[in-house]
């Protein structure tokens, strides 16, 4: 893989990005998103096992975007659609199966927020959003009111976060794990 010193952890795969990864299990045609891709670490391990046609990355950073698609080139996966994207405002596509995430949560928690809703939106039912960060708290309860539940695996001094989107279990009942009228009318969806 190749780095750049002003992306985030440059020297070595992150602790934590491995933790993730080790928890979950790609397949073959999964469509993956590798949301804040950095160099194109977890992306690029996806697209060995579910095609390169089938992964997506993207990140706000151009310099991240460029060296990602060299590494892509680099690990003869040229199929993968890498984008420079403020997080999910360019994708259009609504029907992943998992998005990726180890957000940047040592500043403020407006980035992991927009992915976590923006998030939601962008996986098909059945679909997962997995996340790694070292916070318990705000993580666990974000990503609780918006899927309406979450699976927390603690190891390595990180917690990964897996958060399926459901569809209602009974034909006829309303899903009791909507989005706030707030988040609805953000997204347009009243």
């Amino acid at each position: 893989m190749h780095t750049e010193g002003s992306l985030f952890s440059p020297n070595y795969i992150d602790k934590g990005t491995i933790t993730m990864m080790s928890k979950v299990d790609f397949q073959a045609g999964q469509k993956i998103l590798d949301l804040g891709c950095g160099y194109g670490v977890i992306g690029i391990y996806a697209a060995h096992f579910a095609g390169a046609e089938n992964v997506t990355m993207v990140d706000i950073n151009p310099i991240a975007v460029e060296v990602a698609k060299r590494n892509a080139i680099y690990n003869n996966l040229e199929g993968i659609n890498i984008i420079q994207s403020d997080g999910l405002c360019d994708i259009i596509d609504h029907d992943f199966d998992l998005i990726l995430s180890n957000p940047p949560y040592h500043a403020d928690f407006h980035v992991p927020k927009n992915f976590i809703e923006r998030g939601f939106h962008h996986l098909k039912f059945g679909g997962s959003l997995i996340m790694v960060t070292k916070r318990y708290k705000w993580y666990r309860n974000k990503l609780k009111s918006v899927f309406g539940g979450v699976r927390v695996i603690e190891e390595n001094g990180y917690y990964v976060f897996i958060s399926q989107k459901r569809a209602s279990c009974k034909p006829g009942f309303k899903n009791k794990h909507t989005l706030s009228k707030k988040l609805q009318r953000k997204y347009n969806l009243t």
